[in-house]
């Protein structure tokens, strides 16, 4: 409430003080962490010594990150069964998958020649100026996960306590389409069911919103603990690489949002103003996760409908890794060019057709990119040991593939929506924004009131 200044005999209404934007508060304390990581690699140079003070530091951000997991499973659960539920007949549903499913599969071509040729053009890997690690090394990454055999049987759960209990989106998406279809087939008598999920829904939604609260105090300790172990010296030594695939991150930016442009117009811009928090949430914690709920509450406010938002995030998040997929091409075409092998175009074409398929799925697989590239390495007999090369900046490199999955998967959702007649106008959208704003500033002790 606005304080009153008496000024003589009026009583004037203060001017409320403007407080910082979250995304504001994430950029300082980014800025905080690289400083704060970096007085920590300036006085303990012992490695140990620094790596130790760094887990410490990062617990804040281990815990953030853990509470996120936490919200995921229920979150994504809920708000897709209300969403499914709410499309109506399981042909509607099918529809939205088939347009969603159609875009993710064009962005992902699209991601995966980029880096391919980027990396042709660029030629990252030509004498890097770094001692080679030797080609019968192992990076000891676990390539058998990624065999499309493998990915298939994945995508139905044993059990849904299971998959929630091991956050597999890809399988919890799947469980909550036969029941959102089932709630709708039963009409009436699944009412009071649906009513109750929704109610869950807004209820973890409160909760995401206690728990993003320390979203800056979780950015500042992830910058810290990555500088404070890797300092910034070793930016350098890779700045060609990081350089080029930053660059290419750019350009596909820039073609995710002209293609936004093309089915949303000029909103596809205040689309991206309201990603700036989620933007830099991913990019902060190197984590596409920590971003979902952030996701969400953004496209809602831009006026994606929930029923369409819920249902195409999830499969995004397994279907529709830009960042991940433009950085399995140019990893593998580096590490070739380290070594001196040089890929005829027909097996690279062979290549970014492999990728299409064990690029799928990568979501909830720690480092998964890697594990990608490492299969990939060893099907085209390119040393695994190349890999080596990269791990040192990885955490660098992830932070902008997980910023560009979050803009990926944004455009996807409002442009899918856009297609089903579920994006409300700008007006509608204003009137929306200002209910959530209204929800969102309720005090936690009027619900029980």
């Amino acid at each position: 409430m606005a304080e009153t200044v008496y000024s003589g005999s009026r009583v004037e209404p203060a001017v409320p003080r403007r407080k910082l934007p979250a995304a504001a508060w994430i950029f300082i304390a980014m800025l905080a962490g690289i400083a704060l990581g970096y007085a920590v690699y300036v006085e303990f140079p012992d490695r140990k010594v620094a790596a130790e003070i760094a887990g410490y530091i990062s617990i804040v951000s281990d815990v953030f990150l853990r509470l996120i997991k936490m919200l995921i499973g229920p979150l994504v659960f809920s708000t897709l069964v209300v969403g499914i539920a709410h499309i109506g007949d399981a042909a509607s549903v099918g529809r939205v998958f088939g347009k969603a499913l159609a875009w993710f599969l064009t962005a992902s071509l699209v991601s995966l020649m980029l880096g391919l040729v980027l990396a042709n053009l660029l030629q990252p890997g030509v004498n890097i100026g770094l001692p080679l690690p030797d080609a019968s090394t192992s990076a000891n990454l676990a390539t058998s996960k990624f065999t499309l055999k493998d990915f298939i049987s994945h995508l139905v759960p044993r059990s849904f306590f299971e998959a929630m209990a091991n956050n597999e989106i890809l399988q919890i998406v799947v469980f909550s389409m036969f029941f959102g279809v089932a709630l709708s087939a039963l009409g009436e008598k699944a009412k009071t069911l649906i009513h109750a999920i929704d109610e869950l829904s807004h209820a973890m939604l409160k909760i995401t919103g206690y728990v993003m609260k320390l979203a800056p105090l979780a950015v500042l300790a992830a910058m810290a603990a990555t500088v404070a172990v890797n300092g910034l010296g070793i930016l350098l030594k890779f700045a060609v690489f990081m350089g080029d695939f930053y660059l290419g991150l750019i350009l596909l930016w820039s073609l995710l949002i002209a293609a936004g442009f093309v089915f949303l117009g000029p909103r596809v811009l205040r689309l991206m103003l309201l990603m700036r928090e989620p933007f830099l949430l991913a990019f902060a914690t190197a984590s596409s996760e920590a971003a979902y709920p952030k996701i969400l509450d953004a496209l809602d406010r831009f006026g994606v409908r929930r029923k369409v938002s819920a249902f195409v995030m999830p499969m995004g998040y397994s279907f529709n890794l830009d960042g991940s997929m433009m950085y399995c091409t140019f990893a593998v075409l580096f590490v070739a060019q380290a070594y001196g092998i040089d890929l005829p175009i027909g097996t690279q074409v062979t290549m970014l057709l492999i990728l299409m398929l064990t690029s799928k799925g990568m979501a909830g697989v720690p480092r998964a990119s890697l594990v990608v590239i490492a299969a990939t390495l060893n099907h085209f007999a390119i040393p695994e040991a190349g890999l080596l090369l990269i791990l040192g900046v990885d955490t660098f490199l992830d932070m902008g593939r997980s910023a560009t999955n979050a803009v990926g998967n944004s455009i996807a959702s409002a442009v899918v929506a856009k297609w089903e007649g579920a994006l409300m106008t700008e007006t509608e959208a204003q009137a929306h924004l200002q209910a959530i704003e209204a929800e969102a500033a309720q005090p936690a002790h009027a619900i029980a009131e």
